[in-house]
């Protein structure tokens, strides 16, 4: 039974995204990991139209970044907007590649119960992320081995699923620090939860929001992914350029007041944000230097294997001076 089918039947419930239909459009499914900003440009491209208007019918379907990449591998669906969770299979041999970006800076802290003071008294704690492979748990293994611990000798590191989830998990004890994003970590600096790490502020490049795609589809349907790029591209410039009209979509995806919105918009998207969708020669190999130390690889495939921006620059010249309809 095909990935997508079989998630059909487990998680209808978080099928929460109903695609716009279009008479005589052409259906895409992309597979998103979260709710979150994460997936900013991706929601704004859909509700404002921008997708239509290259006469693309396109589903967003919620399942895990490591369900995402393998449903992406067997077909079931045409993109994975994955970032960091991404990369592992990329770097083990999968054919897939990176076309756009929308951060390269990790929208993540690691909360603990307050009694923990540094990331060196996690030492025999339990660690709670989204997923075992996904992009917070390479960040969070990273930062653990920054600190002198290994990841599978001194913590025990707990799939936890979705972030209500991980934040109920810590609340409630099951685990003595989790990897949180906004708008939980209001929620947990509420609570009198100690921010161990903050992400952001860690020389680390950390890809969310990407547009990750079978080599065979780029070579095959290249039109299609140019045009999906398009509408995604018009959702990024949305996101980057227009701070008034984006704060309600994001107060709704996050589930906050518009105060509580705006600095999330000010403090942790707008930052996060790469310039243009594209990352430099540097900051790839950068993007792919953790990731290969933690799956204990000695040599990265040639970083145009991994990434290729061309659709994405070609576009970025397409729509210079581009700006979102109110």
């Amino acid at each position: 039974m095909p990935v997508f089918v079989r998630l059909s039947l487990t998680l209808l419930p978080l099928f929460i995204f109903a695609s716009f239909k279009n008479s005589g459009a052409e259906t895409i499914k992309i597979a998103i990991p979260s709710t979150t900003q994460a997936v900013l440009p991706f929601t704004i491209a859909r509700d404002k139209g921008y997708y239509r208007a290259e006469g693309l019918d396109v589903e967003l379907i919620l399942m895990s970044a490591p369900t995402a990449s393998r449903a992406l591998l067997s077909d079931d669906v045409a993109v994975a907007t994955v970032g960091g969770a991404g990369l592992p299979p990329v770097l083990r041999g999968s054919p897939f590649k990176f076309l756009f970006t929308t951060y390269n800076r990790a929208m993540f802290w690691l909360f603990s119960k307050p009694e923990i003071r540094d990331v060196r008294g996690l030492k025999g704690k339990r660690i709670g992320v989204s997923g075992i492979g996904s992009g917070p748990d390479s960040l969070l293994r990273e930062i653990l081995r920054q600190n002198g611990l290994d990841a599978n000798r001194d913590v025990t590191v707990l799939s936890l699923g979705v972030m209500p989830t991980i934040f109920a998990g810590l609340q409630a004890g099951t685990v003595d620090a989790a990897m949180l994003s906004p708008p939980v970590t209001f929620k947990a600096e509420e609570a009198g939860f100690r921010e161990l790490v903050s992400f952001p502020k860690q020389d680390l490049v950390e890809l969310q929001g990407s547009v990750l795609v079978r080599d065979a589809s780029l070579q095959s349907n290249r039109m299609q992914m140019e045009r999906f790029l398009r509408g995604t591209y018009k959702g990024f410039l949305h996101v980057k350029e227009d701070r008034a009209a984006t704060i309600p979509f994001l107060a709704r995806y996050l589930q906050l007041n518009e105060r509580l919105a705006a600095n999330a918009y000010d403090q942790v998207v707008r930052p996060a944000m790469t310039p243009d969708g594209t990352l430099s020669p540097e900051m790839q190999a950068k993007a792919v230097q953790h990731v290969l130390k933690r799956l204990d690889l000695k040599e990265a495939p040639p970083l145009a294997k991994i990434f290729d921006f061309s659709l994405t620059r070609k576009i970025m010249g397409e729509l210079k001076g581009w700006r979102s309809a109110p």
